[in-house]
Parts: structure tokens; C-alpha cells; sequence
């Protein structure tokens, strides 16, 4: 049987969902835990230059590390990674034995002989150099035979198959696997890191320990799969399969305790593991944040989020750019509509009324009595913001949400509302509806640039409306189930986000209220 090791990558794939910050007393302990537990290889972070915060795995020197790990366990290898660029050799001391003991080194296909040198450096330094092309799936043959050929010149450690955007199914493993393994030297160790757009990460994993080769394995995992995106796959289940299959050398209850204690606290607030999103972005060849960056919209359907990943450049696939993408998003919702006529019509239903705006908040519904009181005695012109409501009379609903529409327009056969909706919908059967400019009334904040309630506001606006009456305008808690009041418009929001959001929001108000009359209902 060929030796298989496993790589544990929590506190380095896993710090791209928490932006690292486990705290240091966390990660001194999961390494340790890790150890106990006999996992491998344990990866401890990043090496990455000026980082200094105790408390985040992220380290701007060898010496750093050395404090976490504390007193090391024979036997195990203790690693961090290299993004290249992002750490100068004169900030890595020589190899003493007290801290880690290999270094992983990432690059892009445009970085690789910048790459080999500081491999090459390193290990003169005395370190093993794990050597890992980003999106190795990307390669051309030729192009990835090449790069094996200056690999074996170089002859580090190990040398990885890099799964980035998480596409690969039995065959496509099979395939590349043979490829490497044909042209690599076969003292070098050969690593597996997988990313679960598919869910395949286990599968795949397994096939590999089935080969009957003589080359080394290194597959890498992470506790409960953490990592960005679909995330990777999960050491327990890889470490209970080789107990099983292989051999016991594996204890699964230290594995299990770090686990309980450290990572399925850390679910709770973020989020990470597989959504469809993410296989949409496998099977176009995309690299997973742009799902992410859509999924964080939030009012998009999958069918939408398809169609935009499908017509992305296909050079611009693969790497990450958030300026891009929000472009090409833009580009898609943009349906550009000459809107006056329709303006003018909603100019004259509301007359000389004030405008009273309804949004979703859950204060709409604690609220409800007092606000049926309120709005029958008031000469309001009421309208709901991507929801509709039974419960109060309303003059329009105003629609700037595809996932809402198909919601409110099932539901909605009163001749009486109009349905207002932005043009970035124009779904079939919106020939009923007003159609207003979606590009018209977006903002500048990129947190609340398409923020339905905001929008509203800038529409009326725009043909002269001064004074609004706001209810169900509460921002987002953290406790995501308090911010909808029905649970059938519940979406889910990480943390950060929802920071950023009610940032966005109170200074936009602030900047609203200096030429608009608007009031909240308290």
C-alpha cells in the first residue's frame, strides 16, 4: 500500500471564512489537538509579511508560529503556506527545528519561475517546499507536463493537484492523476486539495487511496470541511475511512472534541459548505467567490446566477475580481426603460399625499394594531417594499426583487394595487405592471447599491415626493430569524455583512434626511 498522510488545513483554508481570527488561545489548542490526534501534517496558517495580530493565523514570521505550536510531537510535520508575493526570503529564518518544518508554497501559472526560485531558497534555508499551482484543473497539458519537468529539477517535498474550483469528478481526477504521476519524480510526494463545489471532495479522495501505486499521498482536510465557499473536505470523515480501511492510527475523539469546541461554534455565524450556487460555479468553470459575491446579493435566482457565471469571460473565469464581477452583474440587471410615462402616472395616483413606506422589518408585524389604526385615520399613500400584506390597505407594491415577484404576483389579483417593478425583473406577465429604470435609483454604497427600500426612496425622489413615512425599516440583526416578519421572506445574511449593511444604511439616511422629510414610526 502506498503511504498516505493527511494534511489538516483548518486553520488556514478554514481562516478564509472568519477572516483567521480564532483566537490564539483556539489555535494553539487545535494544533494541538491535531497532534494528538496523529493527524500528519499540520498546517497552521499563513505566513504572510507585517501580519502581527496574536490572534489570528496569519504570521509575519517563523518565530510566531514557534509560540503556538509549543512543544512538538514527533512524528508530525507542522506547516504554513506561501501565497507568492506575499512574504520576501529575507523574512524567513533558517530551519532550527523549534517551528515549522515545511512550507507551502502557492503561485498562479504566471508566477511559476518567481515561484521555483523561492522554493529553491527555501529549501536551502533547510525547509521541506510543498509546490501547489492554483486551479492545477486550469492547465493545459502540455503547459502542466512542462511545469513537472522544472518540479523535478527542483525536487521538493511534495507537489499538489489543486482542485480550486472544485469541478472534478472520478474521470477528471483519473485523468490528471495519471498525468502528474506519469512525469513526476517519484521520490516526490504527490498532495490532493480539494475544494466540495460538487461534493466530491470525499469521493474522490477515497478513489485515490485505492490506487495501487508506490508514490507517497498527501490529501488535505479540514475539520467539519471549513473553507470558503462549498469548503473542503472534512478530516473526520477522512480520518474515520482510513481507521477503518487502512490502518488506527487516527483518534478520532481528539478530532471530534476540537470539532465540538472550536468549529461547530463558528458555523453558527458563518457560513460555508455546499450550495447550489456553488455547483453552478463548478460546472461553469468559475471560480467560487463569484458565487459567493452573488449569493450575497440575496435577490437573485439560481437560473440568474447561471446565466451571468455562463457568460463570463472565459480568461476571467478561473481568478477572482470583484470589480468584474460586479459589472458583469450590473450588465445583466441593467435593462435600460424610458420610465417618464410611468413616473408621471405614479406622480398622479399619490396626489398631494404623503408617502407611507412599508418594509419587511419584524416591527410590522409587533406593531400591526397600532399601524392599522394609524393608516386608516391618515391620508397616507401606502406601498409595500417586495412583499405584499393582507393586513393594511395598499395603494402600490413596489418590486425590486426577481426571487419577490413570482411571490407577490401569485398572490396579488386586486385590480386596486398597482405592481411597480424595476426593469432588471421584466419576467413574462410583467406587461400588467409598471416598469421603472432599474440603473435610475441604485446607490454608491456597494453594500446597499441595490437595497430595495433605498431605491423606493430615490424613485419618489425623483418626481418630487418630500415627505415619507418609514415603518418596518428595523436594519439586520443577528439573529436572522428578527428581521422579516414572515418567515416566508427570510434570507440568510453572514455577520460582516449585516455590519456593513446597517452601516451603509444609517449614514444613506443621514445623507437623506438632509433634503427629505423623513420620519420612522415609533
Amino acid at each position: 500500500m502506498n503511504d498516505i498522510k493527511i494534511l489538516d488545513c483548518t486553520l488556514r483554508d478554514g481562516g478564509y471564512v472568519n477572516d483567521f481570527s480564532f483566537g490564539e488561545s483556539v489555535i494553539s489548542e487545535m494544533i494541538c489537538r491535531l497532534a494528538r490526534a496523529n493527524i500528519d501534517i499540520i498546517e497552521c496558517g499563513f505566513l504572510r509579511s507585517g501580519c502581527n495580530d496574536k490572534d489570528k493565523s496569519l504570521f509575519g514570521s517563523i518565530q510566531a508560529i514557534q509560540k503556538v505550536i509549543g512543544e512538538k510531537k514527533r512524528n508530525i510535520m507542522y506547516v504554513a503556506m506561501i501565497q507568492y508575493g506575499t512574504i520576501s526570503i529575507n523574512e524567513i529564518q533558517e530551519y532550527d527545528g523549534n517551528s515549522i518544518d515545511g512550507i507551502r508554497i502557492t503561485f498562479h501559472e504566471h508566477e511559476i519561475e518567481d515561484s521555483l526560485i523561492l522554493g529553491r531558497q527555501l529549501m536551502e534555508k533547510g525547509y521541506k517546499i510543498f509546490m501547489q499551482p492554483v486551479g492545477t484543473t486550469t492547465y493545459q497539458d502540455g503547459n502542466l507536463i512542462c511545469l513537472i519537468k522544472k518540479i523535478n529539477r527542483l525536487n521538493p517535498y511534495a507537489f499538489y493537484i489543486v482542485d480550486t474550483l472544485g469541478l472534478m469528478y472520478k474521470n477528471d481526477l483519473l485523468r490528471l492523476f495519471y498525468i502528474v504521476d506519469h512525469n513526476l519524480n517519484k521520490k516526490i510526494s504527490l498532495g490532493f486539495h480539494s475544494h466540495n463545489n460538487l461534493q466530491m471532495s470525499f469521493a474522490n479522495a477515497q478513489e485515490l487511496t485505492q490506487l495501487n501505486i508506490s508514490r507517497n499521498l498527501i490529501i488535505d482536510s479540514s475539520i467539519l470541511g471549513m473553507g470558503r465557499g462549498a469548503g473542503n473536505l472534512n478530516t473526520e470523515l477522512l480520518v474515520q475511512y482510513l481507521n477503518v480501511n487502512f490502518t488506527m492510527k487516527y483518534n478520532i475523539l481528539d478530532i471530534l472534541s476540537a470539532l465540538d469546541e472550536f468549529i461547530r461554534p463558528l458555523k453558527v455565524i458563518y457560513n460555508w459548505g455546499y450550495d447550489v450556487a456553488y455547483f453552478v460555479a463548478a460546472v461553469t468553470g468559475c471560480h467560487p467567490n463569484y458565487a459567493s459575491f452573488l449569493l450575497n446579493i440575496q435577490t437573485l435566482r439560481m437560473q440568474d446566477i447561471n446565466a451571468i457565471l455562463t457568460n463570463l469571460d472565459a480568461d476571467k473565469k478561473a481568478l477572482y475580481n470583484k470589480d468584474y464581477i460586479k459589472m458583469k452583474y450590473q450588465e445583466y440587471m441593467n435593462h435600460e426603460v424610458d420610465d417618464s410615462k410611468a413616473l408621471e402616472y405614479i406622480s398622479r395616483k399619490i396626489g398631494t399625499k404623503k408617502v407611507l413606506l412599508l418594509a419587511p422589518g419584524k416591527s410590522l408585524k409587533d406593531n400591526m394594531e397600532r399601524i392599522k389604526a394609524f393608516v386608516n385615520k391618515e391620508m397616507y399613500y401606502v406601498v409595500t417594499i417586495n412583499f405584499r400584506t393582507d393586513q393594511l390597505p395598499v395603494d402600490m407594491i413596489y418590486i425590486s426583487n426577481r426571487k419577490r415577484y413570482n411571490m407577490v404576483k401569485e398572490t396579488c389579483d386586486s385590480k386596486d394595487i398597482d405592481i411597480v417593478v424595476t426593469s432588471n425583473i421584466l419576467l413574462e406577465g410583467t406587461h400588467d405592471s409598471v416598469i421603472i429604470n432599474y440603473s435610475s435609483y441604485l446607490n454608491e454604497n456597494e453594500y446597499i447599491y441595490d437595497n430595495a427600500g433605498i431605491m423606493c426612496i430615490n424613485m419618489f425622489s425623483k418626481i418630487g415626493v418630500k415627505e415619507f413615512l418609514l415603518i418596518g425599516y428595523d436594519g439586520y440583526s443577528n439573529d436572522l430569524k428578527k428581521n422579516y416578519y414572515e418567515e416566508s421572506l427570510f434570507l440568510e445574511v453572514d455577520e460582516d455583512r449585516i455590519f456593513n449593511i446597517n452601516t451603509a444604511m444609517k449614514e444613506k439616511f443621514e445623507q437623506l434626511q438632509k433634503y427629505l422629510d423623513i420620519e420612522f414610526f415609533a
